[in-house]
């Protein structure tokens, strides 16, 4: 655990999980993460936002002690999921007097994930106030951050907005605040594509809500405090836009190097025509990275060698994730090559029904590929450069 002051009033309280490498064992950590709570003492009362995972509940608890608590009033629970609420009812057992502050569906939520009594919750509707004397919580309502039950909370006196997982980091780091670690905006940009780009639009919506508040200081569940909220919040304007890069991304495998050459030769035709183009390996590939590149580009190309007359599953695997994180791309386009039957091009864009990019063509050899698919590749990089004019 490390223990930092924000203010006289504000303490932050981060477990710290250096060695963690998979998140919901299915996102990459690289740089480990945090699970970052927030102690608010007022004049008359004192107030927790957000809790621990499960797995540092213990550290945790032991860490307020350390600091003298003896009393909690309340408990804010921004967001229902156990990483951050997983502490809870550890909380309550010691503090049986906390009232739990939620939204009605987190509430809901709560009950069902980790069975807290329900006279244990005090629900808020957006733009509530609590007072804790000389310190006053707002809550802003903000579904789909990213789960439907979210909000953030602000304290009003110190501009210090708590939003949970909204403009979070998996990233364990030392640093005081978000700015001075290199690795951060990276970060962001990570957990921007693996967790929150399948809800930009509501984010984009409630991103006004945010600059109204004007915070002066944002303390995210994960990852460092970040002392330059313009610049998280003009990040996510950027990313939850409809504005895409002239930018082209193959993601492909190659089992025997035919698909292989026809993803080069597309690479080298979309560079001679002024399109950026970004290639990705799907075998041993970090798929962090990836949703990353899906963020801006305009046109998504999946490569795959057709097998057992299907496609390569970690291709079908790129198109899944296409679907579910609803990148901004419009366009798609499929590389294959088969060595005796199989429909690997239809399969995967049957994969993509909520993506729904339009389709600019599928070029398919038997075996190597020859001048006719070659040609074809020339065809298909003048239908994506002329896409991307003005981007």
């Amino acid at each position: 655990m490390i223990i930092r002051k924000l203010s006289e009033s504000v303490q932050m309280y981060a477990a710290m999980d250096w060695e963690r490498r998979l998140f919901d064992e299915l996102i990459p950590l690289p740089e480990g993460t945090t699970y970052n709570s927030y102690l608010i003492r007022g004049t008359a009362k004192t107030a927790l936002i957000d809790t621990a995972d499960p797995s540092y509940t213990h550290a945790w608890l032991e860490s307020l002690e350390r600091m003298g608590l003896k009393s909690v009033d309340y408990v804010v629970a921004n967001h229902a999921e156990q990483d951050h609420s997983g502490s809870l009812p550890a909380l309550l057992a010691k503090f049986p007097a906390c009232q739990v502050i939620s939204t009605p569906k987190c509430k809901e939520m709560l009950i069902d994930l980790l069975d807290i009594p329900a006279d244990k919750f005090r629900t808020v509707a957006d733009g509530d106030r609590i007072e804790l004397g000389g310190k006053t919580l707002k809550f802003v309502h903000f579904p789909w951050v990213h789960w439907p039950e979210t909000m953030l909370t602000f304290l009003e006196e110190e501009k210090i907005l708590f939003p949970c997982d909204l403009f979070g980091s998996h990233l364990a780091s030392g640093v005081e605040r978000a700015e001075e670690d290199p690795r951060w905006e990276e970060s962001e940009r990570r957990y921007y594509a693996e967790i929150m780009m399948p809800f930009r639009k509501m984010i984009g919506n409630g991103l006004p809500k945010v600059r109204a508040l004007a915070p002066a200081l944002i303390a995210p569940s994960h990852g460092p405090v970040i002392g330059n909220p313009g610049k998280a919040i003009d990040l996510y304007a950027e990313w939850t836009s409809d504005k895409m890069k002239n930018l082209a991304v193959i993601a492909y495998v190659s089992m025997h190097e035919s698909t292989l050459l026809m993803v080069r030769r597309l690479e080298s035709a979309l560079a001679s025509r002024g399109v950026q183009v970004e290639v990705f390996k799907m075998a041993g590939g970090d798929i962090g990275r990836l949703a990353g590149l899906l963020i801006d580009a305009a046109t998504v190309v999946l490569g795959t060698p057709v097998v057992l007359g299907g496609p390569h599953p970690q291709v079908a695997y790129a198109a899944m994730l296409a679907n579910a994180l609803r990148p901004k791309a419009k366009y798609a386009a499929v590389l294959s090559s088969y060595g005796w039957g199989g429909k690997a091009a239809e399969a995967l864009l049957g994969l993509m029904p909520a993506f729904n990019p339009e389709v600019l063509g599928a070029v398919i050899a038997k075996g190597l590929p020859r001048e006719a698919e070659y040609a074809e590749i020339e065809k298909l990089a003048d239908r994506i450069a002329e896409k991307h004019r003005g981007l």
